[in-house]
């Protein structure tokens, strides 16, 4: 029986409003899924409480084996170093450097090495020497998203990551995420407003009605 690598049971959250109520989740190896919603329905929110950046009011989380909010701290950096792949809308890569360094500093944090590859397939690997001010910010995503693929993560998690980017890079970028997971055994849990994004992925579900839906 193939173990989840990540299962979510009975998550409900509020803020000065109930977000959502008894989400239950799971996802396989070399599975994608995507969450579509208007903007509010908490899907954002949702995608942070399984990627250990916020306890739920209720519910539990089981992430890679783990109970994921009864470890600790160091515990769960742990898991934020080795085993998860965070891609957020922005790049946030760092200032000054070039595009090899900001990867490089994932790969020396995560024992890993940088993948060429990965810089291939995102059509990135003759932009290693350039400075991240020299980038368009195309480019300065994919460099993003090299750097955490290039960490080996288990499972991602991505946040609108083609919002910033056109058609044809948004796809090349979803080929990427998609071949990475096929070919390493993770999985991949996409937030998106972009239906054809959406569709690329193994499952869609609708957060709405403070409810996910398949």
């Amino acid at each position: 029986m193939v173990q989840p690598l990540l299962q979510a049971t009975n998550i409900s959250h509020s803020f000065d409003y109930p977000l959502f109520t008894h989400i239950d989740f799971t996802i396989e190896p070399t599975q994608s899924a995507a969450i579509v919603g208007r903007s509010g329905s908490g899907k954002s929110t949702l995608l942070h409480i399984f990627s250990t950046f916020m306890k739920p009011n209720e519910g539990k989380i089981t992430l890679l084996g783990n109970n994921l909010y009864s470890l600790s701290d160091k515990e769960i950096e742990s898991l934020r170093r080795y085993d998860i792949g965070i891609i957020f809308q922005f790049h946030y890569l760092f200032k000054g450097m070039s595009a090899l360094e900001n990867i490089g500093v994932a790969t020396m944090l995560s024992d890993e090495q940088v993948d060429d590859t990965i810089l291939k397939k995102l059509e990135i690997d003759h932009l290693m020497s350039h400075k991240t001010s020299e980038l368009s910010g195309g480019e300065q995503q994919r460099v993003s998203i090299a750097r955490v693929l290039s960490k080996k993560p288990r499972i991602i998690f991505a946040d609108e990551p083609t919002g910033n980017l056109d058609e044809e890079t948004a796809d090349l970028v979803m080929d990427v995420l998609i071949d990475y997971i096929k070919e390493t055994g993770a999985a991949l849990i996409l937030v998106t407003h972009d239906k054809s994004m959406a569709a690329r992925c193994d499952e869609i579900y609708t957060l709405e009605d403070q409810a996910l839906k398949k």
